[in-house]
């Protein structure tokens, strides 16, 4: 899961290049499992997965964050069952009845090692953890 050391490790391996230096608080509030990844300098990130019940309200909360979070870009192939980006950089991935949130709006305009636009860290990360999402 997003919170778990394994996505922290590969979020640091594949994406990042730079690791947390605090422990992962995870939330469960209204279907939402969140945590913050805190990184030197008060950088951070937050992924979120809400979990809904059907394709149909998954397609609803997907297409509002869409609208809610100014969406950007075209549709992203290859990354779950869709992906978009926002002008911030985040990045919303829709996988069976999940919907995963990337945060990276608390992000420098550029971060890690080697250093990178925040939006090319956000597609990075969507790429680690969809890496371990089972079927992705």
């Amino acid at each position: 899961m997003i919170c778990e050391p394994e996505a922290a490790n590969d979020i640091y391996e594949q994406a990042t290049g730079v690791k947390t230096i605090a422990p992962f608080h995870p939330t469960w509030i209204d279907h939402i499992y969140s945590c913050d990844y805190v990184y030197p300098g008060g950088a951070k990130m937050t992924l979120s997965v809400k979990e809904v019940s059907s394709p149909a309200e998954t397609t609803a909360y997907f297409d509002a964050l869409g609208v809610k979070l100014h969406r950007t870009s075209k549709p992203f192939t290859g990354l779950g069952q869709g992906a978009f980006q926002v002008a911030d950089g985040s990045m919303v991935i829709r996988k069976d009845y999940k919907i995963l949130l990337i945060d990276v709006s608390k992000l420098p305009a550029n971060f890690g090692v080697p250093s990178d636009v925040r939006g090319n860290v956000g597609i990075d990360v969507a790429e680690a953890i969809l890496g371990c999402w089972t079927g992705a």
